[in-house]
């Protein structure tokens, strides 16, 4: 049986709100909301997940940032809200006295804070979707090997060789977009300090992709290619919220509490 709550916690003198899904169980799942996203997440997507995560008999709390949402304070970006998460697990297992683990899930740069924070903050396990990997300043730039997972994409679509026979493609666009794709793929510091911080975490790790999905494709271009805790589906949904996504999603989360 799960129940639903608001909260109220303190991060450095703000105070910030935060969503309880209570549930019997002893391992628990703490959702960072990605961007400048509230804790309802994209059309209640977090919530919806929340609820579901616990009937299955995991406690959830999610919870809003400094400067976002209901939450006072300053909104400093997702490279600096590590004292944010921190604040969030301290009232977590503050509020729910028998929480024994507690994983945490972060998509989009939601996972980049998670990889990014120091010692991990003390969680027994993280579970990180789509992580974005562009430094401030460089969100236009495109990874060779996104544009080229583009292009294959196009190839395989009958809609697209008919626009080309009907002369409604630019083939001057596409020989610029080819260029960029045969160039090499460039530097991410942002994705380096994120590898160089999941190799300061002893415990399970978890990153999934949805391999149609622009920041998943950069992401992907710029980390290993044989790093064996990537998952993978078929969708170009960011939030997984379509289908089959959104119930693969709950899968991985679930396997990660187990």
């Amino acid at each position: 049986m799960s129940r639903r709550r608001p909260i109220q916690f303190d991060c450095e003198g703000a105070s910030l709100s935060g969503t309880l899904d209570v549930a019997d169980g002893d391992t628990g799942l703490l959702l960072v909301s990605g961007g400048n996203e509230i804790r309802s997440g994209s059309w209640a997507g977090q919530a919806q997940l929340a609820a579901r995560i616990a009937a299955a008999g995991h406690p959830v709390m999610r919870y809003d940032r400094r400067g976002i949402g209901d939450s006072e304070g300053e909104n400093a970006g997702f490279e600096r809200c590590e004292a944010d998460i921190a604040a969030a697990l301290g009232a977590f297992r503050g509020e729910l006295p028998h929480l024994r683990r507690v994983v945490a899930f972060g998509n989009c740069d939601a996972a980049s804070a998670l990889m990014l924070a120091r010692d991990r903050l003390g969680f027994d396990g993280l579970v990180l979707a789509n992580p974005w990997v562009i430094e401030a300043g460089n969100e236009a730039v495109q990874a060779p090997a996104a544009i080229r997972q583009r292009y294959a994409q196009k190839l395989v679509d009958p809609r697209e060789w008919l626009r080309l026979l009907r002369g409604g493609v630019d083939l001057r666009k596409v020989a610029s977009g080819l260029r960029r794709a045969s160039a090499p793929a460039p530097r991410s510091s942002l994705a380096e300090a994120m590898q160089a911080g999941l190799e300061e975490f002893a415990g399970p790790v978890v990153i999934l992709l949805a391999t149609r999905d622009r920041t998943a494709q950069l992401f992907a271009a710029a980390w290993p290619s044989d790093d064996p805790r990537v998952s993978r589906i078929d969708s170009a949904s960011h939030s997984f919220s379509d289908e089959p996504a959104r119930d693969w999603l709950f899968e991985q989360i679930l396997k990660a509490l187990a």
